[in-house]
């Protein structure tokens, strides 16, 4: 067991925030945050997504949909779909939940796509 104490606290930095808070061989936790006037420049992810969302509003934008998001929403995004917060209107804090865990921001993880 373990606890992950401040996941899903907001951390104010422009454009944007993601802090790793657990990385296991089968997931990976972690916050993102955006500010108001912050600028969401995340690219598709190979893995598979899950959003809950702490605090803040914002409009979650993928190809086949719009959606208004506030505190309690919970998102799914599949691996490999285009998408985007915008319109961040209140400081947005998500818990971020990736599997296989997420390995654009871990340098001591690699994915067989990455093998140069």
């Amino acid at each position: 067991m373990q606890k992950i104490s401040g996941a899903g606290e907001f951390q104010h930095a422009l454009p944007s925030h993601y802090a790793d808070q657990l990385v296991t061989e089968s997931l990976s936790v972690g916050t993102y945050s955006i500010p108001v006037g912050g600028v969401d420049d995340q690219q598709p992810h190979r893995e598979d997504e899950i959003y809950v969302v702490t605090t803040g509003r914002a409009t979650l934008v993928t190809p086949s949909r719009t959606e208004l998001i506030g505190p309690g929403d919970v998102l799914f995004v599949p691996a490999e779909e285009p998408h985007r917060f915008v319109d961040i209107t209140e400081d947005l804090a998500l818990l971020v939940f990736f599997a296989p865990p997420y390995t654009g921001r871990h340098a001591n993880l690699t994915h067989p796509d990455d093998a140069s």
